[in-house]
């Protein structure tokens, strides 16, 4: 076994000058790597990652300071397999660097010393009525099925594990949940086996994560490497047969700031965010400077349970042939989703079918377009030719304009 012990002192010059600094580290026939990440410096984040000669093995952010890499076995964020000899490393984002900057300690271990961390005994599944179940008007052969396109477990920054999250999903009612963890996708081989355990879709998907913006890149299509220019992504994520979708484009110091030549084919609209401020019309003015043709998205990001809101919150409506990946995915790309507040019976629900809105379970509330065109609800299922409601999107407000369903 041999330790190599790095001490590094990285200042605010050093953060502008590479924001993804390397410890490199030699491989020679070892089976498993541990490393240790510490650091001082009051208000400082520094982010950890790895990569081997020929991939990305994850990354865990500013949330492990601890990871091993085996065979057969990595800590959740990191991919097991094969260890390639040659030159590895230690990936650190220097995400906030105080003025007087940050004294950071690399530990490495060839073999690791310390085990995998196991995952949480997985919870029982519920017994919930899944929002498929609820009868929303649909052409023959399709169904409105409800989802979450953003979501985190223990694989990122989440504290919940896959089969967690999975769980607190059919609890809510979804039929499907895009896990989209920080820069890895070491969760996509787990997802086919932990859907199936608790009759869930639980689609692929990788948050693209820079301190200039996230976005989903949704689809099993392997890494995209967030240190890569941002007006790549969307071509190669597009080249590899899956779409990208901008997430919560105004929510604090997490808003969209990377300028794009073309602009992807959908953006996260309603982030839980928005859930401080219902009535804020913020979203709407971003909308003006957006592709009208974008396909609208919902995610909770739910990461744990000190949120006290479950996957789902807002909820995704997608009319698809049925909610494998694949289905999901198609409907998506063919504009085929809506956004409310929640998926159970009785929420106010807006759903396009062809040239018609349908406003189901919306009496007393008020369709308003994004010309602030308004029109009252009456009844428990309302329809009303799009043309005739204005320009779209549209939206379905309380009377004191606290936001309750969207549709384009």
């Amino acid at each position: 076994m041999s330790t190599a012990v790095h001490r590094l002192h990285f200042d605010l010059d050093d953060q502008i000058a590479e924001r993804y600094p390397q410890v490199p580290f030699e491989v020679r026939g070892e089976g498993s790597v541990e490393v240790t990440l510490a650091y001082e410096g009051e208000g400082a984040v520094v982010d950890l990652g790895c990569e081997d000669p020929e991939r990305w093995r994850g990354w865990s952010g500013g949330a492990r300071s601890r990871f091993v890499i085996g065979r057969d076995a990595a800590t959740p964020g990191y991919e097991p397999g094969d260890l390639p000899d040659g030159r590895w490393a230690v990936v650190l984002g220097l995400h906030a660097i105080p003025a007087g900057g940050v004294d950071v300690t690399v530990t490495v271990t060839l073999p690791a010393e310390g085990p995998v961390e196991d995952d949480p005994p997985a919870p029982p599944a519920p017994s919930a009525a899944r929002g498929s179940e609820r009868g929303l008007p649909a052409p023959a052969g399709l169904t409105w099925f409800a989802g979450d396109f953003h979501c985190h477990s223990l694989h990122s920054d989440g504290d919940q594990s896959l089969a967690q999250v999975a769980a607190r999903a059919v609890g809510h009612g979804l039929d499907f949940l895009a896990m989209t963890e920080h820069n890895t996708v070491s969760h996509h081989p787990h997802l086919a086996g932990v859907g199936a355990a608790y009759d869930l879709s639980l689609l692929p998907g990788q948050e693209v994560t820079t301190a200039r913006g996230h976005a989903n890149a949704f689809g099993d299509i392997g890494f995209i490497d967030f240190r890569a220019p941002a007006d790549t992504w969307e071509p190669e994520v597009e080249a590899r047969g899956g779409f990208l979708s901008i997430n919560h484009p105004i929510e604090g110091d997490c808003s969209w700031l990377h300028p794009l030549p073309s602009l992807p084919p959908a953006i996260e609209l309603w982030h839980i965010g928005w859930f401080r401020d219902l009535r804020s019309t913020a979203p709407w003015a971003y909308w003006r400077h957006w592709r009208p043709d974008a396909v609208l998205l919902g995610g909770s990001d739910f990461h744990d349970l000190t949120h006290a809101y479950p996957p789902g919150t807002p909820t995704t409506w997608v009319l698809a042939e049925d909610r494998t990946p694949d289905a999901v995915f198609a409907a998506v790309l063919a504009g085929r989703t809506a956004i409310a507040i929640g998926p159970a019976p009785g929420t106010p629900t807006l759903l396009r079918l062809d040239e018609d809105l349908i406003a189901i379970d919306a009496d007393g509330t008020v369709l308003v377009d994004i010309d602030g065109r308004r029109t009252a609800v009456h009844g428990s299922r309302v329809s009303l030719p799009a043309g005739d409601a204005g320009t779209g999107p549209f939206r379905l407000e309380s009377a004191d304009r606290t936001l309750l369903a969207v549709s384009r």
